[in-house]
């Protein structure tokens, strides 16, 4: 055989080093392209799909809230209206109640976020940085509070706001709405305390600060990823919540969820394009927030994972 032949190689041998035949060289490089080629394409592949999953409710909104009512159900369907109007977007502008309905949201999802952030940031500082008898177990108490269905606790929570007069007011959705905010928040901040040297909250000890000034002018400074994380959570449960504001609050007190409802479904029709319009308009603040906070969201959500 002549020596200029090139030989076959197995498909596990390691690759040709510099001294192999050119043909060779050229052989794997191409290989090599190829299979990074096919990962890329992968890897779009999979991003288009889960972007189409996510993104198709959405464009569902978007071309029901621009499809006239006698058309919704047309069949076939179009994923497309025939004549696009903006009559339901007309009539949101014009319905004063649901702008009733947007304030109690804002006020009420505010508060929750500013009461969570607050009371969880001195919890989780406690669990991460002290150390006394009960800490553990009142650690995993805390996190057990989360698993209890919150639908299953509405009942107690009407007995108790109704005994102090709380019904049908700001207070009883704000507190409800923290008490299942709470769990989460502590332990996500926990996890960003845990990422905050020991030896620089005991130098500023040794520098004669007191415990509240090293949470307030230390601590929280250096947890606002945490901290910001924590209070969009909050926020977006007191935005999304339904059955809770349904039942603890009244028509003046209600927010958007349960007000969408009342106002475009009706027992014998249900105004689709104007609730959908409607819909989509309630999800852009939240969307909003979502990406002006995204680094700190998953900065937040993140701390702690990683030892050292």
């Amino acid at each position: 055989m002549s020596a200029l032949t090139p030989t076959r190689t197995p498909a596990h041998r390691p690759p040709a080093s510099p001294d192999s035949p050119a043909p060779v060289r050229r052989v794997r490089r191409g290989a090599l392209r190829s299979e990074r080629r096919g990962v890329r394409i992968s890897a779009w592949a999979a991003v288009v799909v889960c972007g189409g999953f996510a993104l198709l409710p959405v464009y569902w909104l978007l071309a029901t809230s621009l499809t006239p009512r006698e058309q919704v159900f047309a069949y076939p369907p179009r994923l497309f209206p025939a004549t696009p109007t903006l009559d339901a977007f007309a009539a949101l502008a014009g319905n004063e109640q649901l702008f009733v309905y947007l304030r109690n949201s804002l006020l009420v999802s505010v508060l929750t976020a500013v009461l969570s952030v607050l009371v969880s940031a001195y919890m989780g500082y406690s669990f991460s940085k002290f150390r006394y008898r009960g800490r553990r177990s009142l650690m995993y108490f805390v996190l057990a509070s989360q698993m209890f269905p919150q639908a299953l606790l509405l009942v107690t929570l009407y007995s108790l706001f109704s005994a102090y007069g709380l019904l049908n007011t700001y207070t009883a959705l704000v507190l409800s709405f923290t008490t299942f905010t709470l769990p989460l928040c502590v332990w996500m901040l926990k996890g960003f305390f845990d990422t905050i040297p020991d030896e620089l909250i005991e130098a500023a000890r040794v520098d004669g600060a007191s415990r509240l000034r090293i949470i307030h002018a230390i601590v929280l400074p250096l947890s606002a990823p945490g901290l910001i994380a924590a209070g969009l959570f909050a926020f977006v449960r007191g935005w999304n919540d339904f059955i809770f504001a349904l039942t603890l609050a009244g028509p003046e007190k209600q927010t958007l969820p349960p007000g969408l409802v009342n106002t475009f479904v009706g027992e014998a029709s249900t105004a689709w394009p104007e609730l959908m319009a409607a819909s989509l308009v309630v999800s852009l603040p939240v969307a909003i927030a979502f990406i002006a906070l995204q680094k700190y969201l998953v900065g937040g959500l993140t701390a702690g994972a990683v030892k050292g």
